[in-house]
């Protein structure tokens, strides 16, 4: 994929050269009476937003010769006005080279932040893998941030003592750092607990008491929990979270949505009871979706929702990676614009018998 940006990216290294060349032209054009020579110090002034110091340096020498030139070519050097001139060249060039100074140093932090949030990436959001028992397994994260590489939003893969295999998609209420360390809390937790507790409530359990050690005031985690056997028996935990998508290998596709409603992992003191643990049983070729809200709640140019339901067809792709991928694309395509929300989806796949 071009990285955003590119056709300035271009433009910016001779914008400096073709500015200075323009006023050089209309300064030959128009003669001394009109006195165009201290827009030379455009030259620099453009320069200090790409490059290096030396770069805008030699930009702004550059400048002065040539505001030299048209000075002696209209008669001028010497003058008051040719004076002021070639002052306001060497004080932008000065600037100018003070400026990218800065913008290199800016540059430079930011690529340390960029690789430590990579590295904070790879701790929080590893790899799944892409067979677990029964299933094949992929994973799709967007961030509703630009250059972000960690949100809110969370998975993960763990494999049990017994043989099944436990997962949980999540999403932190809020966003920015408070939101990453939370994530950090249930992920760490969840990789603790889920391979030697005994059901999925114990691991839920478990989840809760490391936030309640962690969240302060209405702080709270969606979730869904899910255990999958050799059978390809789904048990579903639903914490407050969108219901998973099930898509039959007919292109049947319904919600599976909880028995009773419960809170968020974080206000188990606050709500009900907690949510009742209800099964279902991928056959061939059958597919389990889940997702965090930034999937449902992305809107189009009209407000409406996104459609997930209607669109699970895209999911009829062979390779999971794949179809995933279709339904990222086509989200975004829907919003036609950024996300608002991050947007994470796990998508579990029923191995075919001949490949079980």
């Amino acid at each position: 994929m071009q990285p955003r940006g590119t056709g300035v990216d271009l433009l910016l290294p001779v914008l400096p050269f073709a500015a200075m060349a323009a006023v050089a032209a209309v300064e030959l054009s128009a003669g001394p009476e009109v006195g165009y020579l201290a827009l030379f110090s455009i030259g620099p002034a453009f320069a200090c937003v790409s490059g290096t110091v030396r770069r805008a340096l030699l930009v702004g020498a550059l400048a002065f010769v040539l505001c030299t030139a048209a000075a002696c070519y209209d008669g001028m050097l010497g003058g008051r006005r040719a004076t002021v001139a070639l002052a306001s060249v060497a004080g932008v060039t000065a600037a100018a080279a003070l400026a990218a100074a800065l913008r290199r140093r800016a540059e430079r932090e930011l690529a340390d932040v960029r690789s430590v949030a990579e590295a904070a990436q790879r701790v929080l959001l590893r790899p799944v893998p892409t067979l677990a028992g029964p299933v094949r397994l992929a994973v799709s994260y967007t961030s509703a941030a630009a250059e972000a590489r960690i949100g809110g939003d969370l998975y993960e893969v763990v494999p049990t003592l017994a043989g099944t295999t436990r997962v949980v998609v999540g999403d932190v209420q809020g966003k920015g750092l408070d939101a990453v360390e939370t994530a950090a809390v249930v992920l760490g937790a969840f990789r603790e607990a889920a391979p030697d507790e005994p059901d999925l409530g114990a691991v839920g359990a478990r989840i809760e008491r490391a936030l309640n050690r962690r969240l302060e005031g209405e702080e709270f985690v969606s979730a869904i929990l899910a255990e999958i056997t050799a059978d390809g028996t789904v048990t579903l935990l639903n914490y407050g979270h969108p219901p998973p998508l099930v898509v039959r290998a007919d292109g049947r596709a319904l919600l599976a949505e909880p028995a009773r409603c419960a809170p968020p992992l974080g206000l188990a003191a606050l709500g009900p009871a907690g949510p009742e643990a209800h099964d279902l049983r991928l056959g061939s070729g059958d597919q389990l979706l889940l997702y965090t809200d930034g999937v449902t709640e992305t809107r189009d140019h009209t407000g409406e929702f996104y459609p997930l339901l209607e669109r699970a067809g895209l999911l009829a792709v062979d390779d999971p990676d794949g179809a995933l991928e279709a339904l990222r694309r086509d989200v975004a395509a829907y919003a036609a614009g950024p996300l608002k929300d991050d947007a994470a989806m796990m998508l579990l796949r029923r191995r075919s018998d001949e490949s079980a």
